[in-house]
């Protein structure tokens, strides 16, 4: 995939359509938007640049921790082979699953739960992208990557995270390139600031 595709396919998707609330009316802004239960859709430039970072193919699959409004993951399952994308608020996970099945995107699988810990079950994936902040990056989702892949991942306190491209290597060794600082919501369960002690 020529990575000049993604902001092309993202200026043809309506944002307000992955919006519910009164926010909706900002969808054309380049700004992030609350989309309910304390999470937000991130301003279309951050969801390009991610998507960009992750150097997708249409034989690749991936693995999405956060699938909120379902607005990313219409671009993931544009330029992959398979997503699969992880939810732990089911009110969100409900509407952004019927959203991209009336999209007709027949490539993702749905989970509703703690995706801090990846998805075992579906593992090993070719790419990772996480939607929240993390405290440090997860040991489970390093195991899940593929040799050869590469995950995307807000990590750092609540203040500012890093945006870290984080590689594998084909025999395994681990690289973390800064790309740039972020403000991520909280990544929930083992990995959260809640859980290392910040308030």
């Amino acid at each position: 995939m020529d990575n000049s595709e993604v902001p092309v396919y993202a200026r043809s998707l309506d944002r307000a359509y992955f919006i519910d609330n009164e926010n909706k009316a900002w969808a054309f802004e380049n700004q992030p938007l609350p989309i309910g239960y304390g999470q937000t859709i991130s301003q279309p430039t951050l969801v390009v640049e991610m998507s960009q970072l992750l150097s997708m193919d249409r034989d690749k699959t991936v693995l999405e921790i956060g699938t909120g409004s379902g607005y990313q993951t219409a671009i993931l399952a544009h330029f992959s082979r398979h997503v699969c994308t992880v939810e732990l608020i089911p009110e969100l996970a409900a509407s952004a699953r019927k959203r991209l099945d009336a999209l007709g995107f027949t490539n993702i699988s749905y989970r509703i739960g703690d995706g801090s810990t990846g998805w075992p079950e579906k593992a090993p994936f070719d790419r990772v992208i996480v939607t929240a902040a993390a405290d440090t990056i997860p040991d489970e989702l390093i195991d899940q990557l593929k040799p050869g892949g590469i995950m995307i991942i807000p990590v750092g306190p609540r203040s500012m995270q890093e945006l870290y491209r984080v590689t594998k290597s084909p025999d395994g060794e681990i690289r973390a390139e800064t790309i740039e600082f972020v403000r991520f919501v909280e990544m929930k369960g083992k990995y959260g600031w809640s859980c290392s002690g910040e308030e």
